[in-house]
């Protein structure tokens, strides 16, 4: 059964949450595949009262490790013993109300801000992801604002194409089709052409649409470009697929309406982690390319006098404006953190200090936004150096990081950074703004290659 709704799941959510409330666990961690289980174990830690981690499989096993030790948590559901073997959970055993292994263990008790239903790990800017907590009103909220903005679309099957663990999937999309009493289908994610948090096959993707008689999916920026290259090069079209949702990354209103020339029904959205997901969306009737939609009806979104975009009195950390019919546009980064088209969150001092801990590169700068890998320009530590040295360092320290956050492609620069060339400050750090401006075109060239988007798309 890999096709449930609220109605079907309902036996299975009750004798879990019982089973659940019997072992009384403080934390409990959800470790595996898309499928009903997971959504079983999602629902039942819910009403049980636990609080769930749940954890994608992309993460690293140190990232896995620390969100294990850092929420406290002391009970875990896994489809993989050697995983949570490696998290130091002992042997599985069977819990009523799942097919998952159930795996209990101490741990150091850890003091959770009130109400907490659900703690969420982002993939990090950092090496190590950072918990958000959310209640379960606050999910619950995004669920039903969706359920009514989508409600004239009369969407009765959605098909979830990420990882249940990204809160996206989870709650705008599962949980969304579930309050709406669609169905939601939940195979597991190979069988739909997504592997880690990058790999993605279009053409696989597209023939589940279809086999899976899809109305209703959310895709990341990267997807969506890979899907209409893909129908444009002749596959078929989904014949039922009436909204993709696209979010994630900011997305070229250019590709948004190449998209969806190409048949593919893309509207862009938007939201963060600390607002349990989407925040604005734009829908058939209510849309505008460019902008991110209109703000959900549970939330209220303003601008501070810098330009920040505040939601529900979270600021968001994006810079942005609101247009007299009320439609969000969000215009850039207020800090430098990169975020991929796969939706992924990377600060460049991560992969920079990856790559200076080689003994090849003396000075790096790593870009990305909105792109599917990251790019370098890279100054060796010798002007003697040879490109295949320089290459096989950055699969070297490509090798420590989550695919995620890996250099997809590097230039070499033609000078060291300098405070003269004015692409260091005076303390000896890199000024990225320059850096850019002086190699932009050429690492926008290798994003071209690589992807097959113009190079002054890139730009």
């Amino acid at each position: 059964m890999k096709v449930v709704t609220a109605a079907s799941l309902e036996a299975q959510v009750a004798r879990l949450a019982a089973s659940l409330a019997r072992a009384r666990p403080r934390v409990l961690g959800l470790i595996a595949d898309n499928g009903p289980d997971w959504l079983a174990a999602d629902l039942a830690a819910e009403r049980a009262g636990v609080p769930l981690v749940p954890l994608p499989a992309f993460f690293t096993p140190a990232q896995l490790a620390h969100a294990a030790a850092a929420s406290g948590m002391d009970a875990l559901l896994c489809d993989s013993p050697a995983l949570a073997g490696a998290l130091g959970f002992p042997a599985p055993t069977a819990i009523e109300g799942s097919a998952l292994g159930w795996h209990r263990r101490d741990a150091a008790h850890v003091e959770l801000p009130a109400d907490t239903a659900k703690i969420t790990f982002t993939s990090g800017t950092t090496g190590a992801p950072k918990a958000v907590f959310l209640g379960a009103h606050a999910q619950h909220e995004v669920a039903r604002a969706l359920e009514e903005a989508t409600r004239p679309l009369a969407l009765q099957r959605h098909l979830c194409l990420l990882p249940l663990a990204v809160l996206l999937e989870n709650v705008a999309g599962a949980r969304t089709a579930l309050a709406a009493r669609a169905e939601c289908a939940v195979p597991p994610l190979a069988e739909i052409g997504v592997s880690g948090a990058t790999g993605f096959d279009p053409r696989a993707c597209l023939a589940a649409l279809a086999r899976w008689s899809a109305e209703s999916v959310i895709l990341l920026p990267q997807m969506m470009h890979a899907l209409t290259l893909a129908l444009e090069a002749g596959a078929p079209c989904p014949p039922r697929l009436a909204f993709a949702a696209v979010g994630g990354a900011k997305v070229a209103p250019s590709l948004l309406l190449r998209a969806r020339a190409a048949g593919l029904p893309a509207y862009e959205g938007y939201g963060l982690t600390e607002c349990a997901s989407v925040v604005a969306l734009n829908l058939p009737g209510a849309d505008r390319p460019g902008s991110v939609g209109r703000p959900l009806a549970h939330t209220r979104v303003r601008l501070d006098d810098g330009g920040e975009i505040v939601a529900s009195g979270v600021r968001t950390g994006d810079l942005g404006r609101l247009d007299d019919d009320g439609f969000l546009y969000v215009e850039g980064r207020r800090k430098h953190v990169i975020i991929t088209s796969f939706g992924r969150n990377v600060a460049p001092e991560w992969p920079e200090a990856e790559l200076a801990a080689s003994g090849a590169v003396a000075q790096c700068a790593v870009f990305g936004e909105a792109q599917p890998s990251l790019g370098a320009v890279l100054v060796p530590r010798s002007p003697a150096m040879s490109d295949a040295t320089l290459h096989a360092e950055v699969q070297r320290a490509n090798a420590r990081l989550p695919d995620y956050a890996r250099i997809g492609c590097w230039i070499r620069a033609d000078a060291p950074f300098s405070a003269a060339t004015g692409t260091l400050t005076s303390n000896g750090r890199v000024r990225r703004d320059a850096v850019w401006a002086r190699y932009g075109a050429r690492l926008a060239a290798q994003f071209s290659i690589r992807t097959g988007v113009p190079a002054h798309a890139v730009l």
